[in-house]
């Protein structure tokens, strides 16, 4: 900066190789650069920007100059780190003509910054005369101190000294129209300064308020509005603001590029289906890279706002990276827990014991989820994977708590199981067959079996590493399950005993002591057979009266039998004054048995009793009915005086068949015919079932009877006509001639084609018919020749 027309513009190019517009002095003295103008200086490092502002006290602006002037030195001393002021050597030591305006409008403005940020101030005189620079810096410094302690400050800067906000240079230059070669010499030394300007101890300040080059034209333009709006320019506030927005643009750039990272959308895309080994490297690798370019690219920016736009786009990939995270660690639990669950049944069909395989397989697993963790474990992010670990160990606590339950009922089951085999058929064997000895077979079978049981499960218990109080709860209730089964089996038989009394009844009743069926002879004693059966029969039904499986002793028994058995089914008490009846069976409770072990009450005992006698009944009535039957069939002659009656009543009767054979051969006949149909009928026997059962089924059987003897009869009339036509020959024996010609005849008939096998049996039984009478008439009558010389001789 400097006054219009002072050769800035000219400096500038000769110093930095620049192509800023100069004044053409040979067309007149007028403003040439107007505004503010930017240039890249050409070889030097590193990277410069200089700016050509317009000349001060220029009286083309006019009344806007001073406003101008103000806002340009503003701008100019806000985003620069030196400022050149170009001034006359000859004006050094004036009031009015050694810039002291500029000056004063420059510190005036650097007031308005707030802030102590050092710029170099290097004063360029120009045209320097014969006058030492060494005598001319000394009053140059003084009036600069005079003109900052002149500048109104602000309550906070009032005591500060210029050297907090201003690093004083002082450079004189020869003449650029008089002495040129000297001019450019003396340049391209002072541009020997400016290469490597920023080191420390460099020309350049302290740069606090520096901006990087990728926001300087952000920041250049912020700081243009604050200045044009003429507000109070806080340079660090405008530094954190440029690198608020700059931080913040680069964060985005940055997260933007990380979500359409190929490599991460793979990442991504594999963890969904499965697990992916190697997770954590890979993505904190991606991640680091992203951090590190952000890093790069922030490097300049204030330290403050650059570690808060890190954290934050930290925190937003971590954001986004995260369910990926938990994804994985998703796949490495369910993972772990089913091969968890794979190992642990192995180790369990290999015999292991339950606690020592559970443990075992649940601290192996849990390391493996340890491993798998720290493999997906991501460096910049400090998440904890605890809640996952917590999950899983529940889930492992669960399943082997399910496994658990499930492989003691069933091994309680098989116990259960094994003692309903050994314990139920035996006990409704004993039971049936009800004795002095049944319960006491059944407490041994029960404490054999239980204690065998019980012994086996105890040991099988081991593996599952139970407390005392677990285990002896569960044998406990594998000994009350072998007690309810002998219990269930009881009652069971219990509801039955109805039927197990009739069947022990009949068993005795209708069998012998060698298990043969009775035949009622007459010499079988009905009552006592009946009061065995009966007996046997209560003593059933006291055997099941009630459940003894603690061996105290008990009088049901004797009073099933005194109640039931005898004539009275009560004691009768009698006394002066009143008679009453105690019957022992008028109760529903036994006294030696609690109700939980009763299976039969005295009162239903009695009931069950009168129902066994109703329905036992028949079988007692039957067999006397057969017993006397049996007599009646046994006794077939008639009374002594029936016998006499008839000899003399049924004399002449007699007699009279005595002269007449014939009546006798009829009778005889008769007799024969009704003595077949009885037996192969089997009357008798048919009319055991009952009379009209009997003459239902005799009915059935009378026409095939008849026809069968009749059929019998030709059959053997046959035979005996063939063997009288072989042993008789002609001029015998009339009847024997007789017979041969009707075997003759038979035999011609039977060779005939148009006879019948009907006409064929009817001649067979003529011939038998024939040959019988002739048998029983010469049998008649030598039984009648007989009788008559035995009457005549008495």
């Amino acid at each position: 900066m400097g006054p219009q027309s002072s050769g800035k513009s000219t400096l500038l190019n000769n110093l930095f190789k620049t192509n800023f517009r100069e004044m053409d002095a040979f067309k007149g003295r007028s403003q040439t650069t107007k505004g503010i103008w930017m240039a890249h200086c050409t070889g030097i490092e590193p990277c410069t920007l200089v700016m050509d502002l317009e000349g001060t006290d220029g009286r083309e602006r006019g009344e806007d100059d001073t406003a101008f002037e103000k806002q340009s030195a503003l701008f100019a001393l806000a985003v620069s780190d030196i400022v050149l002021i170009n001034m006359w050597c000859h004006d050094i030591g004036r009031e009015q003509a050694a810039n002291k305006p500029l000056l004063k409008t420059v510190f005036q403005v650097m007031m308005r910054l707030f802030s102590p940020r050092k710029t170099t101030l290097m004063f360029v005189i120009r045209d320097k005369t014969k006058t030492p620079l060494e005598n001319l810096e000394p009053v140059l410094r003084e009036d600069i101190q005079k003109i900052w302690d002149s500048v109104p400050k602000p309550q906070a800067h009032v005591s500060t000294p210029l050297g907090e906000f201003f690093n004083v240079e002082v450079v004189a230059l020869s003449s650029y129209e008089e002495k040129e070669e000297q001019f450019r010499e003396q340049v391209a030394n002072l541009r020997q300064r400016f290469f490597h300007s920023i080191v420390p101890g460099g020309l350049a300040g302290d740069r606090r308020g520096v901006v990087p080059a990728s926001g300087f034209s952000f920041s250049s333009q912020q700081i243009w509005k604050v200045i044009k709006d003429n507000k109070d320019l806080d340079l660090p506030a405008h530094k954190v603001m440029v690198a608020t927005v700059r931080c913040e643009e680069i964060a985005n750039e940055k997260y933007a590029e990380f979500g359409e990272n190929k490599e991460w959308c793979e990442i991504d895309e594999a963890v969904q289906t499965d697990f992916l080994p190697g997770f954590g490297k890979k993505l904190s690798s991606i991640l680091n890279i992203c951090l590190t370019e952000y890093d790069s690219e922030a490097t300049y920016f204030d330290e403050g706002v650059r570690s808060a736009k890190r954290k934050q786009l930290e925190e937003k990939l971590l954001q986004l990276v995260q369910p990926a995270y938990q994804t994985i660690l998703g796949h490495l639990r369910s993972g772990t827990f089913e091969k968890f669950k794979d190992a642990f049944e192995k180790a369990l069909n290999a015999g292991e014991g339950f606690s020592l395989a559970a443990t075992t397989c649940a601290e192996s697993f849990l390391a493996q989820f340890d491993e798998g963790c720290v493999d997906a474990v991501i460096n910049q992010a400090n998440w904890d994977a605890s809640k996952v670990k917590e999950k899983l160990k529940r889930d492992i606590d669960t399943h082997i708590t399910t496994v658990r339950a499930a492989k003691l009922s069933e091994l309680t089951s098989k116990f259960e199981k094994k003692l309903d085999h050994a314990l139920s058929a035996p006990v409704e064997v004993l039971l049936d067959g009800a004795n002095h000895e049944t319960w006491s077979s059944i407490r041994k079978l029960l404490k054999r079996e239980s204690d065998s049981a019980v012994s086996e499960m105890s040991c099988d218990l081991k593996g599952f590493d139970m407390d005392q109080n677990a285990r002896e709860d569960m044998l406990n209730k594998l000994q009350n399950h072998a007690k309810g089964v002998v219990e269930a089996k009881a009652k069971e038989e219990a509801a039955r005993v109805i039927i197990r009394m009739k069947d022990r009844f009949s068993m005795l009743f209708s069998h012998d002591s060698d298990s043969m069926p009775r035949v009622w002879t007459g010499n079988e004693d009905i009552r006592a057979i009946t009061k065995t059966a009966r007996f046997a029969s209560v003593k059933l039904l006291s055997v099941m009266a009630a459940i003894r499986l603690d061996n105290n002793p008990d009088t049901i028994e004797k009073t099933l039998c005194s109640c039931l058995l005898e004539q009275t089914s009560a004691h009768v008490v009698t006394d002066k004054s009143t008679t009453t009846m105690a019957d022992p069976l008028a109760s529903s409770t036994w006294e030696e048995i609690p109700s939980s072990r009763t299976l039969i009450t005295p009162v239903q005992c009695k009931s069950l009793w009168r129902q066994f006698k109703a329905e036992t009944e028949y079988s007692v009535t039957q067999a006397i009915s057969a017993q006397e039957a049996n007599k009646r069939n046994n006794n077939w002659l008639p009374p002594p005086w029936a016998i006499v009656a008839l000899l003399i009543l049924g004399f002449n009767e007699f007699m009279t068949l005595l002269r007449n054979p014939f009546y006798m051969a009829f009778i005889f006949v008769a007799f024969l015919v009704l003595k077949a149909l009885w037996v192969q009928m089997d009357v008798a026997g048919e009319f055991q079932h009952g009379a009209l059962p009997a003459l239902i089924a005799l009915s059935a059987k009378f026409l095939p009877t008849v026809m069968n003897i009749v059929r019998r009869l030709a059959e053997e009339g046959q035979k005996a006509a063939a063997q009288a036509a072989a042993n008789n020959p002609p001029g015998g024996d009339p009847t024997k001639n007789y017979e041969s010609e009707a075997n003759t005849t038979m035999s011609s008939t039977s060779s005939s084609d148009i006879r019948s096998s009907r006409n064929e049996n009817f001649i067979g039984v003529v011939c038998s018919l024939q040959a019988l009478l002739r048998r029983y008439i010469t049998t008649i009558w030598n039984c009648c020749s007989k009788f008559q010389s035995v009457f005549f001789f008495l």
